[in-house]
């Protein structure tokens, strides 16, 4: 084993005096010294470029790209999530936001047309009442005519009589009902006491005379009747 290795030591202390040969001739050991030098510089700059460019390369964005993870994977999971859920409530802020706009114009038309057909419902109803006093009107012109050509009484009550009944039926078709009130009881909601009268007992409380119909549109009241209130006599004035 000693001799082997003996041996092997041997061999290569030959073989490097053997390549110490190989050398020309013409070169002396200062020229050696500087083809050993020059080797020896052309692998120093080549480490100082590639020391040079290695901060440039590090910068490179394929090489940075490429570059470890210094993030766990479930890190990057989550992130991708947030960017996910944040992407998503943007989208549906944009889409409420159409909604809502949508909405508004949506009421805001409906609201005019709204308004517009209760203009036009309006017209027709007051164009329908004003017509409907039209034929009145006539009845009154001609009762005016009738009396300064010197028509009878009978005559002139008669077209007045006619005049009242067309009254009464363009307010029975405006919704306008007239408030029975002589010979009922007086009720303060409906009728207006203007003055009393003396009656009998069976008859106290109860309207005795109407000075003026009250009308009534559905519930509510246009106008009370005026109307005389029955007083039963008392003892001490019988007596």
């Amino acid at each position: 084993m000693r001799f082997f290795r003996r041996g092997s030591k041997k061999q290569g202390m030959a073989e490097r005096d053997s390549a110490e040969k190989d050398w020309p001739e013409e070169m002396g050991s200062e020229e050696q010294q500087a083809q050993r030098v020059r080797v020896n510089d052309r692998r120093r700059i080549r480490l100082d470029e590639e020391a040079e460019g290695g901060g440039a390369a590090a910068e490179e964005p394929g090489e940075a790209a490429g570059g470890p993870s210094l993030k766990p994977s479930y890190v990057e999971e989550l992130e991708a999530r947030a960017r996910a859920a944040v992407q998503k409530a943007a989208d549906v802020q944009a889409r409420f936001e159409q909604v809502r706009a949508e909405l508004k114009r949506e009421t805001d038309e409906l609201r005019q047309r709204l308004a517009r057909n209760a203009d036009e419902r309006l017209a027709r109803e007051k164009a329908a009442f004003i017509t409907s006093l039209l034929p009145t009107i006539d009845n009154l012109q001609r009762a005016v005519e009738a009396a300064e050509s010197g028509g009878s009484q009978e005559s002139l009550l008669d077209g007045l009589r006619g005049i009242i009944s067309g009254f009464e039926n363009v307010l029975t078709q405006a919704g306008a009902e007239p408030i029975e009130a002589l010979a009922q009881t007086f009720d303060p909601e409906l009728h207006e006491a203007v003055d009393t009268a003396e009656v009998e007992p069976e008859l106290d409380g109860q309207v005795t005379a109407q000075y003026g119909r009250g009308y009534r549109l559905g519930s509510q009241l246009l106008r009370p009747a005026r109307v005389q209130v029955g007083r039963a006599k008392s003892e001490g004035a019988g007596a």
